[in-house]
């Protein structure tokens, strides 16, 4: 069955003190068109994480998140305590000697010196993280696709409706159809009679109005139309990644549509036209999410 572009996809992992949050968005687009945004500690895994994205994802503009949560206690600056006591027994020193006043703000000054304060050592990246890492990855990535179904399934029951309204509306042709032939045949004789001294050859006028009529014939359109409208239904059916197909089954429908309003001379069956044109633009404008 098909599926929708449009999807949205988050996971959080738990990884010893951090918490690794994933997250995925999608809309329609011709292909893929990924855009990540990815915490340092993992950008050395983009490729990988790409390929296993385009191996799940096949079209649409999809943008990716990864970023890290950390515990505040393990992730504060450390104070190197033995340093800061050098610093205050020099300061204190230095201060006994000159006879300069020592400053009541100890702590401040302390703290600013160099290399009181350092930053944990940089992390890297280990193959039981990068476990978990993917997991989150392909968790966020069923969810965006199970949204995606979801999508789909309502896309299906609209498309359903409008090829079976374009259905109807084909059948309803019909009766318009054999009336205007008739129609078409007694306004030409009608006319002949109206003009005075004139003779034909009624073999011969005959032959042109079959010709003429036959012009006007739109049972090859209707045949193929209905045969479109049976083709888009079978496509909706088929594994995901029918878009593009069900696109240009639509086009098709749209010509057969359109040649059959400029052969029909007939007002009543134009506006049935006009309506299988508007159900059918419903079609092509929601086709264009279909996965």
């Amino acid at each position: 069955m098909i599926q929708s572009m449009t999807g949205y996809g988050k996971s959080v992992v738990t990884f010893k003190e951090k918490k690794i949050h994933v997250e995925l968005k999608s809309l329609n687009s011709k292909a893929l068109d990924l855009s990540t945004r990815i915490a340092p500690l993992y950008r050395e895994k983009e490729m990988d994480i790409r390929q296993l994205i385009a191996k799940t994802l096949l079209r649409g503009k999809v943008d990716f998140s990864i970023w890290v949560e950390k515990d505040a206690a393990t992730d504060a600056a450390q104070i190197n305590a033995a340093l800061v006591d050098n610093y205050y027994r020099q300061l204190k020193a230095i201060a006994a000697k000159s006879g300069m006043p020592e400053p009541q703000d100890w702590l401040n000054i302390l703290l600013r010196l160099p290399d009181v304060t350092s930053k944990t050592e940089a992390e890297e990246l280990d193959g039981e993280e990068w476990q978990a890492v993917s997991q989150g990855i392909e968790e966020a990535l069923a969810a965006l696709v199970e949204f995606r179904k979801q999508e789909g399934a309502a896309l299906y029951k609209k498309f359903t409706e409008k090829v079976g309204n374009i259905t109807a509306l084909l059948a309803s042709i019909e009766p318009y159809e054999k009336a205007r032939v008739e129609k078409i045949r007694a306004r030409i004789v009608e006319g002949l009679k109206q003009i005075p001294d004139v003779e034909y050859d009624k073999n011969r006028l005959e032959q042109e109005l079959i010709y003429y009529i036959e012009k006007l014939d739109i049972n090859e359109e209707k045949q193929r139309l209905a045969n479109h409208l049976k083709y888009f239904r079978e496509t909706m059916d088929d594994a995901p990644g029918q878009g593009k197909k069900l696109g240009f089954i639509a086009q098709e429908m749209g010509r057969e549509i359109n040649t059959t309003g400029s052969k029909s001379n007939n007002a009543e069956m134009q506006n049935i036209v006009v309506k299988m044109k508007d159900e059918l633009e419903q079609i092509k404008e929601q086709v264009l999410n279909v996965l």
